[in-house]
């Protein structure tokens, strides 16, 4: 498929990431796919399996399908990288949600690899964006799309209220396998992940880790195991964190550590 309308003043690389995980920083890629549109309209597509060079995690897998066997003999990147710098080379680049993951991702791994590789003077297309753009999520949005009509009186709280209500009566209405009950409810409307009520902590393969800053994606139990990382938990305690997420840390400090809830014990 072209891009009709789309004006290509040199080749355009779409290119799409599987990984081991979401942090640039310490995960890594197990499968690539770079799809180049030049302006003459012909198309070349470089695509392969990565070896990561570490296990990929259950969860990784269960999202992706992608096992330790399947890359078990899968080139690794930093064999792949001269040649994925020359595909990329004097293109601008395209990717699903790139700009906050795919395009981080992949200059940690050129830089892993040793691989000189520049993003200056690269431009970079995220079609989220322009859905996320386009396409409204707010209250409004929502009153149109599940009620047909417009929110009179938007951002008033009477007249939000009232939409509020009518929306989710329109989103009950409308899909049919919703839960019903509040309690049931209230666990779709949450994360799966999360471990606390804002989301400052998340289940990694069974494990409790940060989900922010420096200490993102390590696990409680590695950061109290060193001085470093207690201290850092210390300092979570006296920031301004919800009380959830501090009793959790608490508990972290004195050897207790959350579990999922299917093993019994508490979750946040």
């Amino acid at each position: 498929m072209s891009l009709p309308r789309l004006t290509l003043e040199r080749p355009l690389c779409v290119f799409d990431l599987e990984t081991t995980g979401k942090y640039p920083d310490r995960d890594r890629i197990v499968d690539i796919t770079i799809v180049t549109l030049h302006p003459d309209g012909d198309r070349d597509e470089f695509s392969s399996l990565v070896n990561p060079g570490i296990p990929i995690p259950p969860g990784a897998s269960a999202i992706h399908g992608i096992t330790d066997a399947m890359v078990a003999d899968a080139p690794t990147f930093s064999r792949l990288a001269p040649q994925i710098r020359a595909t990329l080379a004097g293109a601008d680049l395209a990717g699903y949600n790139a700009r906050r993951f795919d395009v981080v991702l992949l200059c940690a791994e050129f830089k892993r690899a040793n691989v000189v590789f520049s993003m200056d003077g690269r431009r970079v297309i995220d079609p989220y964006v322009i859905f996320a753009k386009r396409e409204s999520r707010d209250l409004a949005a929502a009153v149109q799309f599940f009620c047909g009509r417009p929110l009179v009186d938007a951002h008033r709280a009477r007249a939000d209220v009232e939409a509020t209500i009518d929306v989710l009566s329109g989103q009950l209405e409308r899909y049919a396998d919703l839960p019903t009950t509040i309690a049931e409810l209230h666990d779709y409307c949450r994360d799966p992940s999360w471990i606390d009520d804002a989301g400052k902590l998340v289940w990694t393969d069974g494990a409790a880790c940060i989900a922010f800053g420096k200490n993102a994606g390590v696990a409680l139990q590695a950061l109290t195991s060193t001085s470093t990382g207690r201290d850092y938990l210390k300092w979570l305690l006296g920031a301004d964190f919800p009380d959830d997420t501090k009793r959790i840390v608490r508990e972290a400090l004195a050897g207790r550590y959350p579990v999922p809830a299917k093993e019994g014990a508490h979750v946040g």
